[in-house]
């Protein structure tokens, strides 16, 4: 359970997973103190990330926040090559558990980590092609064309760890924009929805915590910048080599 410590609005919702994920999936489960980009120096910021490190180049400098975010992932993918454990459930702080919905999830998630890897419990259906590995109940569990964004949850095996952890020193880009790069990674996700999951971020943080508006000149820039990252996004995906079935390509398929 990935927790930000001086999130207080949020410390409730997190025991809160942190009890359901127990009761529900039987989970040795724990809060995960997340890494505090707001706290870190400019130095120790840019120790980590890189500069157009595979395409496409990703059009935005980081935030303090994305490569906190992206550095507690990292943490947990290291970690799990260190304990006795085939595989982890990652969940955010602001997700909301549907219990019926995310023990279904849970099941074909189990059931099928070893073979795919990298499987999101996502809060938004799949947009485009996707290749239908297996149902149950009403979860659908699927490997689509192009990997969708959000990282509120996601079961990752020991394997696909390693890789990702490996590949990620340094990062140019958040971290659910890295792993939807199967084209660099090698690994192309799954996902699973419903999966019992919601995002309730904007109900529990204050409005007051909130940054200001963008200028309409900002928003028209990043747009812009943005539209033009999504289309080389979908190019990618499209001529990606990785298997379409999911799970992991040979290294040399990957570009580069």
């Amino acid at each position: 359970m990935l927790h930000l410590v001086r999130a207080s609005a949020r410390r409730e919702n997190a025991q809160a997973l942190l009890a359901d994920a127990r009761d529900i999936g039987g989970f040795r489960a724990e809060i995960w103190p997340a890494v505090d980009g707001g706290s870190m120096s400019s130095t120790d910021l840019s120790a980590s990330v890189g500069a157009a490190l595979f395409e496409p180049g990703y059009p935005f400098p980081l935030k303090a926040g994305e490569i906190g975010c992206t550095l507690s992932h990292r943490q947990i993918w290291a970690e799990l090559q260190r304990r006795d454990a085939g595989a982890a459930l990652i969940l955010a702080d602001d997700a909301e558990i549907d219990p019926d919905t995310f023990h279904a999830a849970l099941s074909l998630a189990r059931t099928h980590i070893e073979t795919l890897g990298y499987i999101q419990f996502q809060t938004n259906a799949p947009q485009g092609p996707s290749h239908l590995v297996d149902t149950f109940r009403d979860c659908r569990l699927v490997v689509p064309q192009q990997a969708g964004l959000r990282a509120t949850g996601q079961m990752v095996s020991r394997a696909a760890a390693a890789r990702l952890l490996a590949l990620s020193d340094p990062f140019d880009r958040p971290v659910d924009a890295f792993v939807q790069s199967h084209w660099h990674t090698g690994l192309r996700p799954a996902m699973i929805y419903p999966s019992g999951l919601a995002d309730i971020g904007p109900e529990l943080d204050d409005p007051a915590a909130r940054p200001g508006d963008p200028s309409w000149t900002e928003k028209l820039v990043r747009e812009f910048h943005s539209a033009r990252y999504r289309s080389a996004v979908s190019r990618l995906s499209r001529r990606s080599a990785a298997p379409a079935s999911g799970g992991f390509a040979a290294d040399d398929d990957r570009e580069g």
